[in-house]
């Protein structure tokens, strides 16, 4: 059944995010850019901060609380753990429902829409709520790889998408019907999901020297976490290999970084577009363990060492690569630099990281997706564009 109004001539998806952390913008902009490559023209895309266009005082200042609040990760660990649950969630919207409910009733009035598509939790159980005795259905998108917190889960989601077995199994455990729960992947952006090509060639365009493995350190968009510590470290080790630096919009690490005398061949970066290249250029990962930059690294078949994780839903992260064998955990500097010694001097082992991560790689999550979300809207893979 087609869902659209008459009066719009074709089908409009909202999706609703939020910049607080999780990737939740990235994530909805990769299925946009799905949807837009697969079914180009027939659908319409939206996306709405709900925290900032929609929720009243204090929550609207959430994505403003977020940055630093993930520089204290024992605080934020705490507040996931206390929170996760299927009852201590269901209290928490209990909770929350009187004060967002008119918030919610705005939102949902002033954007008629024949989808609505989540990828934040916090979300879900306002959202589902108001939409219990809608005709607009409503999906979500989860962005969690494998620790995923109860608020993800809502009964009354049409379908949940997400990223692994392991996610999907706590959704089982959630009371979620098997039927509303599908395995994708994580989606990411198209130009990560192209052939890896030539390595050689990539460095050569790069300006990258040619001679010896290269090192790959990065930090997220905003340079956050002990990066400076860990360049100093692998600096100090004068390990056989180029080191790549990638300190994303934190200008004044930049600077640090550009004034530090480098015992070896040395490339530092701000904010890069062309991190697909990087990637695909690189032989080892060095970086936080963020689900996107993991999904990006298999995609790559670029083999991970993480140093820093994000306690509660980064958890899962940590041990999905290391359970199978696509990376290692070094949450130390000097344990970084002897996970890195290690594949130096044994490349076997990097090249059996490399092999586990093609095996984990999912390039096609985010058409997936886009063509489970398009045929509820009346689109269907049948259609003249669906595979192009």
């Amino acid at each position: 059944m087609r869902l659209v109004d008459p009066i719009r001539k074709t089908p409009r998806i909202i999706f609703l995010f939020s910049d607080t952390g999780g990737g939740h913008r990235s994530a909805s902009e990769a299925i946009i850019e799905a949807l837009n490559l697969e079914f180009p023209g027939q659908v319409r895309a939206d996306m709405i901060d709900l925290f900032r266009a929609y929720a009243p005082k204090p929550l609207d200042l959430a994505p403003d609380i977020y940055p630093p609040l993930s520089r204290v990760p024992d605080v934020w660990g705490l507040g996931y753990r206390v929170s996760d649950g299927k009852q201590r969630t269901r209290m928490l919207n209990d909770a929350l429902w009187p004060y967002v409910r008119l918030s919610i009733s705005r939102l949902v009035r002033e954007n008629p829409a024949d989808l609505l598509v989540s990828v934040h939790p916090l979300f879900n159980g306002p959202l589902g709520r108001r939409l219990a005795n809608s005709k607009t259905p409503f999906y979500t998108v989860v962005t969690d790889m494998v620790s995923t917190h109860a608020a993800w889960f809502d009964r009354h989601a049409e379908k949940i998408v997400v990223a692994t077995e392991a996610a999907r199994q706590r959704g089982l455990k959630l009371g979620i019907e098997p039927n509303k729960l599908a395995v994708v992947g994580l989606p990411v952006a198209d130009r990560f999901c192209r052939p890896v090509g030539e390595r050689a060639a990539l460095r050569a365009g790069l300006g990258w020297p040619q001679d010896g493995p290269a090192v790959l350190l990065v930090g997220g968009g905003e340079g956050m976490g002990p990066l400076r510590a860990v360049a100093e470290a692998i600096n100090a080790a004068h390990l056989p290999a180029t080191l790549v630096i990638i300190a994303g919009r934190n200008r004044k690490l930049k600077e640090q970084l550009e004034r530090t005398e480098w015992n070896m061949p040395v490339r530092v970066y701000g904010f890069v577009r062309e991190m697909p290249d990087f990637m695909r250029a690189a032989d080892i990962l060095v970086t936080k363990a963020g689900p996107g930059t993991i999904c990006e690294a298999f995609i790559a078949e670029l083999p991970i060492i993480l140093y820093s994780r994000m306690p509660g839903q980064e958890d899962g992260n940590v041990s999905f690569v290391v359970d199978e064998g696509a990376g290692v955990w070094a949450p130390e500097p000097d344990s970084v630099v002897n996970a890195l010694r290690r594949w130096l001097e044994h490349p076997q082992e990097r090249l059996d990281a490399a092999a586990t991560c093609r095996r984990l790689a999912r390039p096609q999550a985010a058409r997936q997706i886009a063509r489970l979300l398009a045929q509820r809207v009346g689109l269907t893979s049948g259609d003249e564009h669906a595979h192009s």
